[in-house]
């Protein structure tokens, strides 16, 4: 029942708040080993979260691990959702595809390419080293390390439409404009993060999401 009111359970992203305002937080987020995946929406029936079973097969959320030790993985939070940036293309130019970008383009749409999503689920402290994890059968997962990081987070509660996540990124850039901080740009990637902290079954006004901008 606790997990229905808002309690999240288990293993969190470690982090340093290293400045606060009635806004925002700046915070450093400790090296840590991520698995993620990379996937366009269209190919899970647009579900923009499709990644997640994927994920969820890899640590054995459900049924049997998905990696060659065979090894169950804790599950930590928050769960982080990107968002590729799209890359527009001149009509006399060839389409570009890389490990992240789906490979095939409908000719028939705006000549851009398709959406494409990435989602991470923090793997537990005791994994320093990508090394250390079990390695994937699902050659979509890739483990990776993160290094040392500084976000500027914004927290909110319900549901995580687009609409309402668009608004509070918005309100952070424009809080950190204001403030002269530093965003970091990172090409061919969106320009915030959001995780989430609780299972679907969390009642929204109990949920703990955050919108997270890399700064410097």
């Amino acid at each position: 029942m606790g997990m229905v009111f808002g309690k999240i359970s288990g293993e969190t992203a470690k982090y340093e708040v290293v400045q606060s305002s009635e806004d925002y937080e700046i915070r450093k987020y400790t090296p840590c080993v991520v698995a993620e995946v990379a996937y366009d929406p269209s190919k899970f029936g647009g579900d923009r979260d499709g990644g997640f079973m994927v994920l969820a097969n890899y640590i054995g959320a459900v049924g049997n691990p998905q990696n060659t030790k065979p090894e169950k993985i804790a599950m930590t939070a928050p769960v982080i959702t990107t968002q590729k940036a799209s890359e527009k293309i001149a009509m006399t130019a060839p389409v570009i595809t890389t490990h992240r970008t789906p490979e095939t383009v409908d000719t028939h749409q705006e000549n851009t390419t398709p959406t494409s999503m990435v989602m991470q689920f923090v793997l537990p402290s005791k994994y320093t080293s990508a090394e250390q994890a079990p390695k994937p059968t699902d050659e979509r997962v890739v483990i990776r390390e993160e290094g040392e990081r500084k976000y500027s987070v914004v927290k909110f509660s319900g549901l995580t439409t687009d609409q309402l996540v668009e608004e509070k990124v918005k309100k952070l850039t424009e809080s950190l404009e204001r403030d002269g901080c530093k965003v970091i740009t990172r090409e061919n990637e969106d320009r915030f993060l959001l995780a989430r902290y609780n299972p679907p079954w969390t009642l929204p006004m109990f949920r703990t999401n955050e919108i997270m901008i890399p700064v410097e």
